[in-house]
């Protein structure tokens, strides 16, 4: 079972977070089709997304991450509720680019680095926050730790592995982010450093069996753990018929009324899920009837 594990060290100024999320990357695949450097790619934003919005502390809040680096995978969106489920697209799916060495896929060059990183955090404001940073490889989780110092100022570590079976399916899934808390000395950090040079990738390490909170123990293992939570989370669309005809509402009477004579009908489809919605030319009619009651 995918899940998030959130974990505090007694002993010292640092929070952490680890996610195993095979089953969520395999979801997005298959509901994408995406080739491999786009699994792993929209997997990393995937389970960045899912980990930020855990965080969240508003109980109806979101968190959108949106990479447009210039590659051509074109541009990725995840989005995820405050109970770190997540939706997400790519794009282009169908991308393949030339390996790195140890046939390794090249994440940063499907992505591309001549572009930036969007976070909107909506906690129910009026405004949502928005932040946004240039893109420092494409590679994703180094993206996201320097989302984190650059606009939160926030010292973060940030690691996320996707490792593509033989027949193109996720074999595994995880990451983690560590972030240092006000107070943290030199000492804290090297014993951070040292932990995670000692774990090394961390889809290799979830390859041999070990889980989210596993994970954190290692990566952490000079350190005194207590865990805080440990939560399911799962890939989830929200879409329905319902949401997708108030957006034809929206659209106003005149363009409703466009739509029914140069077309007679409307089919639209979700961009995260692929779930498509058909509306006759009498139901666009009762649509105008309701946005004009």
């Amino acid at each position: 079972m995918d899940q998030i594990v959130r974990v505090l060290a007694k002993d010292a100024p640092v929070k952490a977070m680890a996610i195993s999320a095979t089953g969520m990357v395999e979801r997005a695949r298959e509901i994408h089709d995406t080739w491999p450097v786009a699994t792993a790619a929209l997997g990393r934003l995937l389970m960045a997304a899912s980990m930020m919005g855990d965080m969240l502390k508003e109980e109806r809040g979101s968190v959108t991450l949106r990479v447009r680096g210039g590659g051509p995978l074109g541009s990725l969106t995840a989005v995820s509720d405050s109970q770190g489920n997540v939706r997400g697209y790519v794009q282009n799916p169908a991308v393949d680019v030339p390996r790195k060495a140890h046939a390794k896929l090249d994440v940063g060059a499907a992505v591309g680095a001549e572009g930036d990183l969007t976070v909107i955090k909506d906690m129910g404001m009026r405004e949502p926050y928005v932040g946004s940073v240039q893109l420092v490889g494409g590679e994703i989780a180094e993206d996201i730790a320097a989302y984190y110092v650059e606009s939160e100022q926030i010292p973060t570590a940030c690691a996320l592995g996707v490792l593509i079976a033989p027949d193109q399916s996720v074999q595994t899934a995880g990451g983690y982010l560590i972030q240092l808390l006000p107070g943290a000395d030199e000492q804290v950090i090297s014993a951070v450093e040292r932990g995670i040079a000692k774990v090394g990738a961390v889809s290799a390490r979830l390859d041999q069996g070990m889980g989210a909170l596993e994970l954190l123990q290692e990566v952490l293992g000079e350190f005194q753990l207590e865990v805080l939570e440990t939560r399911p989370v799962e890939y989830r669309c929200y879409c329905s018929r319902e949401r997708v005809a108030r957006a034809l509402i929206s659209m106003g009477e005149g363009e409703l009324r466009d739509l029914i004579a140069e077309q007679g009908q409307a089919e639209l489809t979700c961009q995260f899920c692929d779930k498509v919605y058909d509306f006759s030319k009498e139901d666009l009619e009762n649509l105008i009837k309701e946005a004009t009651s």
